[in-house]
């Protein structure tokens, strides 16, 4: 288990792990750590900036965290601000494991506490509220649901069907790997993004966001297989010939059989690598679908539909809270995902310890 150790004293590796650990917990956990529903609109409070919290009273004395209740204010012609009315009359104390909207966990078991809260009538929105006056911490807990797990069912979709095909092209050769070959070089060569916003858009409006969660992961791994069948066809090719195979043969094993026990398991290591760097491709198209209107829809959060509000220039300019935190995630789960595919790379690779 040397790669084991090389990985695990790699800063970078080290990185890449923990930030999406985090994440990943984060949006599990979703329900309990957000203190509010993705879909609450709170009373006369569209476009909150982050609630700024406070530790003294109006008196000067110290109190502990708390927040006074914020709402809209008139909106400045000259500037363009909006106002906000701060009614600092009603200290609403801020605290971990608040009571608040019910829900299961693991489906089964009822809770209502949530990691942290107000008490009183004041609301804490750590990064704002949108423009329907929904908590957007909340939304991007989860949103994060559908960003982060599209990755994952993504190569679960296409890596099977690459390997296959793959394994089968390049083991029995002849016409099917004349055949396989042609299709995976014409499937290469149809431009992705091009591809997803054509077949995004014709999907029929009335689709639910998990029947276009379902679409958008099956489009994508239609064409994202192709490469992948085409390195292990290349892999198997020389698999093939090694001696455990021939003896394989020779005892008269089953040629599937030899390719699922024998041939494929010998490609696992850059199967792992290709996984973790392939991930970041579906979490990208994802976004950049939901930014263009074609994938997931509002009312539903995913950070890629979080981000559509950039292409409004006055809440780029006057409300930065909606843009920066679902950009920075994805960027750093894209990094994240990276760095780990190059630190399991250099730690799987003898070579690269050479070097």
């Amino acid at each position: 288990m040397k790669w084991w150790q090389r990985l695990k004293t790699n800063p970078l590796a080290q990185f890449g792990a923990g930030i999406l650990l985090l994440f990943y917990l984060v949006v599990i956990a979703a329900d309990f750590i957000a203190p509010y529903s993705p879909y609450e609109s709170q009373l006369n409070a569209s476009l909150l900036p982050p609630t700024q919290i406070y530790w003294y009273n109006q008196q000067g004395q110290w109190i502990g965290p708390h927040v006074y209740p914020t709402t809209q204010g008139p909106v400045d012609i000259e500037t363009g601000i909006r106002q906000l009315n701060v009614d600092k009359t009603q200290p609403s104390p801020v605290r971990f494991f608040v009571k608040g909207e019910p829900y299961k966990i693991l489906g089964i078991i009822p809770f209502d506490r949530h990691l942290f809260g107000t008490i009183g009538a004041a609301k804490i929105n750590l990064l704002g509220t949108d423009e329907q006056a929904r908590d957007q911490f909340s939304r991007i807990a989860f949103g994060g649901r559908i960003s982060l797990s599209i990755g994952l069912v993504g190569i679960l979709v296409s890596f099977p069907i690459g390997m296959m095909i793959g394994g089968m092209s390049g083991y029995f050769g002849g016409w099917l790997d004349t055949f396989t070959m042609r299709l995976v070089e014409v499937l290469m060569t149809i431009p992705g993004l091009y591809l997803l916003v054509a077949l995004a858009g014709i999907l029929p409006p009335q689709l639910s966001s998990s029947q276009r969660f379902l679409l958008i992961v099956v489009i994508i791994s239609f064409i994202s297989w192709a490469g992948l069948a085409r390195v292990i066809r290349g892999q198997v090719l020389s698999i093939k010939e090694q001696q455990f195979v021939q003896a394989s043969k020779a005892i008269g094993a089953n040629s599937f059989y030899i390719i699922i026990r024998h041939v494929l398991p010998q490609t696992a290591t850059y199967l792992i690598i290709s996984a973790t760097l392939s991930i970041p491709s579906f979490i990208i198209a994802e976004s950049v679908l939901s930014f263009l209107g074609l994938g997931i829809q509002q009312p539903d959060p995913s950070w890629g539909n979080l981000l559509s509000s950039a292409t409004n220039a006055s809440i780029l300019v006057l409300q930065p809270w909606l843009i920066w935190p679902p950009a920075i995630l994805i960027i750093l789960t894209v990094l994240a995902f990276n760095l780990l595919g190059d630190s399991l790379r250099d730690a799987l690779d003898p070579r690269s310890i050479q070097r």
